[in-house]
Formats: C-alpha cells, sequence, structure tokens
C-alpha cells in the first residue's frame, strides 16, 4: 500500500485524479487533490477535491447531494496521478450528466467500443421505436412468453454446450443468453443498476462469509 508521503504532487501541491464509476468504468472527471484533500477523501470515503480556481478545499455533493463513495484510489508507476474509483450517488459533472466527458471527438469506424450499457440502450430503443426486420423488435412484440421461452432453450444450449466441455460453443451459447435475458430485463424495465446492486450485494455477503471460516 502507497504512503500518501510517496506520492508526488507538483510544485503547487496538488495530483490529478481521474474519478471512474467502480460499476460502469467510465470515466466521470477529471480533478485535483492536495495533501489535505486526499486525507479528508479517506477517512470519509467521500471524494474531496482542491478547487485550483477559487483556491479552496471542495467535498463533492457537499451542495447538490451527488456524493462520490469511494471504493479504491490507485497511484500510476510514477506516483504523481490517481484513479478514484467510486460509487456516486448522481452526476459528476455539474451540468447535470453523468460524466464531464460527454463530448466525441473521434471515434473509429472499425473499432466499436461494446458496452452493456450500449446494449442495453439499443434494446431500449428497439422497444421504444419499432424496426422493422429486427429480431429484437420481433420478440418485444411478440411478448413475455415468447421472451420467457428464447431465455429457456438457450439456457438448455448452455448446459449441454458445458456438459460436452465445448469452449467455444459454450462461450456462444452464453453470448445468446446473456443477450436474451437483457431484452427480458428491458421488457421487465430491470435496468443494470439493479442487477449490479444485487450482484455487489451478495458479494459483501460472500466476503462475510469467507472471513467468518476464516476465524472459526
Amino acid at each position: 500500500m502507497v504512503n500518501i508521503d510517496e506520492l508526488k504532487f507538483d510544485d503547487k501541491g496538488l495530483i490529478p485524479a481521474i474519478v471512474v464509476d467502480a460499476n460502469t468504468k467510465k470515466v466521470l472527471t477529471l480533478a485535483y487533490m492536495n495533501k489535505e484533500s486526499l486525507k479528508i477523501s479517506m477517512e470519509k470515503e467521500l471524494t474531496c477535491f482542491y478547487s485550483r480556481s477559487r483556491q479552496e478545499l471542495w467535498l463533492k455533493g457537499e451542495t447538490s447531494g451527488n456524493y462520490q463513495h469511494i471504493v479504491s484510489i490507485t497511484a500510476d508507476c510514477d506516483k504523481d496521478a490517481l484513479v478514484v474509483m467510486v460509487e456516486p450517488d448522481g452526476p459528476a459533472c455539474h451540468l447535470g450528466t453523468t460524466s464531464c466527458f460527454e463530448y466525441p471527438v473521434y471515434e473509429s469506424e472499425t473499432r466499436q467500443e461494446f458496452s452493456y450499457e450500449k446494449l442495453y440502450e439499443l434494446l431500449v430503443g428497439r422497444k421504444n421505436e419499432k424496426k422493422e426486420g429486427s429480431y429484437t423488435t420481433y420478440l418485444f412484440e411478440k411478448g413475455l412468453d415468447k421472451i420467457l421461452k428464447k431465455v429457456g432453450e438457450e439456457s438448455t444450449e448452455v448446459i449441454i454446450a458445458g456438459k460436452a466441455e465445448d469452449k467455444k460453443e459454450t462461450i456462444y451459447e452464453i453470448a445468446d443468453l446473456a443477450y436474451h435475458v437483457m431484452v427480458l430485463m428491458v421488457q421487465m424495465g430491470i435496468s443494470l443498476d439493479e442487477i449490479k446492486k444485487e450482484l455487489a450485494s451478495r458479494h459483501v455477503i460472500d466476503k462475510k462469509v469467507k472471513q467468518e471460516k476464516m476465524t472459526k
């Protein structure tokens, strides 16, 4: 574990802090900390920054309610920059957007970035704005029973491929299952955040069980 005194602050006593959503891995903002704000951040487990314009400390969310709960803080190899993983209570940007980085400058046409969030948005779009010839739209038009039938079929396919110990086929079938499960989520109004929170709560329980076993 790196000690604060090992970090390299600049000539103004500041160090850049890149804030990232611990769940989505989306970069939320770039801010600066000094030793005092970093100590406060660690003590409160809430991001506290140093405002270069106002030349004062500010606890993120103190006025807006959009606190950022710290999961971890990691220094880079030169120890002159930080990555702060957080669970945000609301938008990171003062403009009300989730992230301060919302303005594309360039995007490759051949290297598209995949994310469950983008896939979820696409599925929502197919449900709200029907696209002719779209399989996803077809599923939403057929309704819940059809979607559940496909989830059941794909679950069986995963079992068959897994039982055969066919890794490539199992990956393919798990991807099919994941897609149809997400269609079900959209149909039922279940968000990705709700699933992440449920999984996170189970992780905490599992960790506690392991700790209890180690103490016995």
